[in-house]
């Protein structure tokens, strides 16, 4: 097999971290939602989560201040919601109307979860060492939520410039974890 070289700038596209998610923040007068797709597990127990947000991102601000969010995982379903979340910025926008998307009261945050996403976690900002040089948030994970009824989530995965995979197909090889 023959490679070519690849641009640096779309590296990142072959590093899809996982599913998009809608990081959801309190605000000061209304919630705010962003679509993510720059985060990692980091930790099992208790469970982190590292997120990259841009310094100029609104919700960058709100996550900064407020100390914690939502992160609510959407299903291929939610697509078009989503690609509006992206869209659009939270500063002069209310992305839950406008997007057609439903704050619920989340339980140990006050940052609202995605009623429309089949799995929501709510997470405080547990180490913030890495976020003026990188963006890099360290979330704790403190209540997780999942729909029960949705047996195998097809989720969006972001390949760069409005391309997404799909998850689908799963397979199941030995494994030595216990």
């Amino acid at each position: 097999m023959a490679k070519r070289s690849y641009p640096l700038a779309k590296v990142y596209s072959l590093l899809e971290p996982g599913p998009v998610l809608l990081l959801a923040t309190a605000g000061k007068t209304r919630p705010n939602v962003m679509a993510l797709s720059w985060h990692m597990p980091m930790e099992f127990e208790p469970p982190l989560v590292g997120c990259v947000l841009g310094n100029r991102d609104y919700s960058f601000d709100l996550l900064k201040a407020a100390r914690e969010c939502t992160l609510n995982i959407p299903t291929v379903d939610l697509a078009d919601q989503v690609v509006a979340v992206g869209n659009c910025s939270g500063r002069d926008t209310d992305k839950f109307q406008s997007c057609g998307l439903t704050a619920k009261p989340a339980k140990l945050v006050g940052a609202p979860l995605v009623a429309e996403c089949y799995a929501s976690l709510e997470c405080r900002v547990a180490d913030t060492r890495l976020v003026n040089r990188y963006g890099l948030f360290i979330l704790e994970v403190v209540q997780a939520w999942v729909d029960g009824a949705v047996k195998a989530p097809r989720t969006l995965h972001h390949r760069g410039w409005g391309v997404f995979m799909v998850a689908g197909e799963t397979v199941r090889l030995a494994s030595g974890m216990r």
